[in-house]
């Protein structure tokens, strides 16, 4: 009995079903999916489907023609973590969790063995190579699909042909029945998903269609500029005076997102993203499905994916890729739009967990899909989700402890690499405190992304909400920053830009930073150090950036020129806090990369001393002592660090998580998601840009917990789908 209920409770847990928009009409307390009037009595073979109809009318008449379960919205109860697990497992379908009521009129289907489901639910699942039980993993010999209905018969019933049929109109649900030999008479075992057919070549993403962008952006004539300015760390220099490792501050700000009250604003896309006014996108997501992430860690990774597949606009392209032990594509690069959502929502249900973690497998397989498509959209990027470490390509690199950075690097596919300034960009996302964060983090830097730490399983969703918030606003592609000695005797000696590459001419009289693509309203800082002699007023320094416009595709260049005063004297020397407050965040990065260094070889003390150093540091600087917003920040975020170094145990779980996520925050200056970095009263929220926050806000009303009846904000979820409003 204790064993029954246990994997009846793992099935609430498991089985939630992400699913797409209905298109009926559906009374709220109804069930999603098909069901049956039978008093709650099962069919009477126990080695086979049954297929109850309502005693009202046939299964084949047009009016239980099967229905689309609703997409989760904070209304609907689909996708609810039910907090009482009381109720019996024959009651409630274990992949909706809807109740099964006798009465309705609806399909219920009881297993070989045993277990039933809505029959609408079970089909879901066994299209996409799922056989299955998704409650006691019994393997199924005989299996449902569907097949076109025939609602009109001369003689008052259906005929059904044993092919395969069209599944894109109105469809009934039938049973087909897997052979139990083969030509050898050996039993014939249903293949996984991963096993399923797919092509050679990836060449078969579905084609783009710019005319229409093209034809707006034309009539809007309109190029968005980059706002670009330097600033001296002090404002004058007596002009006798000669100042080695002097600091200029460049900085560069995106422009902004078009407002989301523009006229030509598409509701299918989230408020303040235009798909009309932005970069369209090909997203690869590659998600780990091994056995450790059964349970509620799939569940809310098929949420996730759901908000993220509503959120694209019918522009963007997703492609979905599920690894384990081997990988898979389970959804081609296809365009957004209604059908290729309903799709995808589709395939992400599909997902079953089960196999070992082969991270390398998976990267392939997504660069495969890069590789080879046919097309290409003007942004590309890659989502990666693990919640465990690589038992496959690292086994010859765990002997040694720690791997070097090197070693990951053989993770990943040379095509992801690509030169400098064209690289796939894969942001990872470390699930949990088993995965392999240092894997996950070089993967993430070695291409360009960023590493997230998902340390509570119900912030997954928030987590890609402000990821997809910034890859849905690129608006500016491949900026390069050229910084030039404009006076003789000005060199430029070193140039501080975390993790974007920078060069220095022999002569030291240039140097470049390739910065790359940025979000709307991002910002970047860099710091250049340069030696100036004796001179007089006037400009030593000029920048000049030159980037594409991700929408208009225009090159533009800017330039600006950098002028420090030099008059005879200079009564007092009051330093810039902008660029105090630059130095103080640079120093931060370097110190939490020390501190990884001394924990990694097992100097906990050591580390922490190192965080407490910078701290004090912070604290006594000019922009601490002023209250800066990101001075404050910084301080939170290095006492969390210091405090998950309070014991190995602790650091291993998730300490070295956490501070990775932070130390790839601050070298890229873009937002990750570590500890309550996604939460508008979290201090630890630098680099958040109105689109990351927007899309936030938008995950966190879309599905709240637990869920109330409406929104608490005045935000309507966009409805991609053509769906009434439910009656309550």
């Amino acid at each position: 009995m204790a064993n029954s209920w246990s994997r009846a409770k793992r099935a609430f847990g498991l089985n939630l079903c992400v699913s797409i928009p209905q298109t009926a009409d559906v009374d709220d307390n109804c069930p999603r999916t098909a069901e049956a009037a039978t008093g709650g009595r099962r069919a009477s073979s126990p080695s086979a489907f049954s297929v109850v109809s309502s005693p009202g009318g046939s299964a084949l008449t047009s009016e239980l023609q099967p229905r689309m379960p609703t997409t989760p919205t904070p209304t609907s109860g689909g996708l609810r973590l039910r907090r009482s697990l009381s109720r019996s497992s024959k009651k409630i379908c274990s992949i909706c969790l809807g109740t099964m009521k006798a009465g309705q009129g609806h399909a219920l289907f009881t297993a070989e063995c045993s277990h039933t489901f809505h029959f609408q639910c079970i089909t879901f699942n066994v299209k996409y190579g799922n056989y299955m039980c998704p409650v006691c993993r019994a393997k199924w010999k005989e299996l449902p699909f569907q097949a076109p209905l025939i609602t009109e018969h001369p003689h008052g019933r259906a005929r059904v042909n044993p092919v395969n049929w069209s599944q894109e109109d109105g469809q009934m649900t039938v049973m087909h029945m897997l052979r139990r030999t083969n030509s050898t008479n050996q039993e014939h075992r249903p293949f996984s998903y991963f096993y399923a057919s797919e092509p050679s070549t990836f060449d078969d993403d579905e084609p783009l269609n710019f005319q229409s962008v093209t034809g707006e952006i034309m009539q809007q004539n309109c190029v968005r500029t980059v706002e670009i300015k330097s600033v001296p760390l002090f404002s004058a220099i007596p002009k006798s005076v000669s100042q080695e490792n002097f600091i200029v501050l460049v900085h560069v700000k995106s422009p902004n997102a078009i407002s989301e009250n523009s006229p030509s604003r598409n509701l299918n896309v989230a408020p303040g993203i235009l798909w009309s006014s932005r970069a369209p996108v090909d997203l690869v997501t590659i998600l780990d499905v091994s056995g450790s992430m059964a349970g509620t860690k799939l569940a809310l990774l098929k949420r996730a994916m759901s908000f993220v597949i509503q959120n694209l606009g019918p522009l963007d392209r997703l492609s979905v890729i599920a690894f384990s032990s081997s990988a898979r594509r389970l959804f081609p690069l296809r365009r957004m739009t209604e059908s290729g959502r309903q799709q995808a929502l589709l395939a992400v249900n599909s997902l079953v967990s089960n196999g070992g973690t082969n991270i390398a497998e998976g990267l392939r397989k997504g660069a495969k899909v890069i590789e080879e498509r046919k097309e290409q959209n003007p942004v590309c990027s890659i989502i990666l989700l693990s919640d465990g470490q690589d038992t496959y390509t690292m086994t010859s690199s765990l002997s040694r402890n720690p791997p070097t950075h090197q070693d990951y690097r053989s993770l990943i596919p040379l095509s992801i690499l690509g030169h400098m300034a064209h690289k796939i960009p894969v942001h990872a996302f470390g699930f949990g405190t088993d995965h392999d964060s240092s894997a996950m983090h070089s993967i993430s830097e070695i291409s360009g992304g960023t590493f997230s730490f998902i340390e509570t399983e119900l912030v997954i969703q928030d987590a890609f909400a402000q990821c997809i918030g910034g890859l849905l606003s690129v608006v500016v592609k491949e900026m390069q920053l050229l910084v030039e000695s404009v006076q003789p005797g000005v060199q430029i000696v070193a140039i501080k830009s975390g993790s974007y590459a920078n060069q220095i001419e022999d002569n030291m009289l240039s140097g470049s930073i390739n910065v790359g693509d940025l979000y709307a309203d991002e910002e970047r800082d860099f710091l250049v150090y340069v030696n100036l002699p004796p001179s007089q007023d006037t400009p030593q320094l000029r920048v000049c950036c030159t980037y594409r416009d991700a929408v208009s595709k225009e090159t533009v260049t800017l330039r600006d020129d950098i002028k420090i005063e030099r008059p005879e004297t200079v009564a007092s020397y009051t330093p810039s806090v902008v660029v105090d407050r630059e130095i103080i965040r640079v120093q931060a990065a370097e110190a939490m990369q020390d501190a990884r260094d001394a924990a990694d070889r097992g100097a906990l003390d050591e580390a922490v001393y190192i965080l407490g150093e910078q701290r004090r540091r912070l604290t006594d600087s000019l922009a601490g002592l002023s209250g800066d917003q990101l001075c404050l920040a910084l301080d939170a975020e290095l006492r969390e660090m210091q405090e998950r170094m309070a014991s190995q145990q602790r650091y291993e779980s998730s300490g070295r998580a956490y501070l990775l996520s932070g130390l790839s925050s601050h070298s890229w200056q873009r937002a990750t998601a570590r500890g309550d970095s996604t939460e508008s009263a979290s201090l630890v929220h630098a680099y958040q840009t109105p689109s990351m926050v927007d899309m936030l806000h938008r995950s966190q009303t879309f599905s709240p917990s637990p869920p109330p009846r409406v929104p608490t904000q005045p935000i309507q979820p966009s409805r991609p789908f053509s769906a009434r409003p439910q009656p309550r």
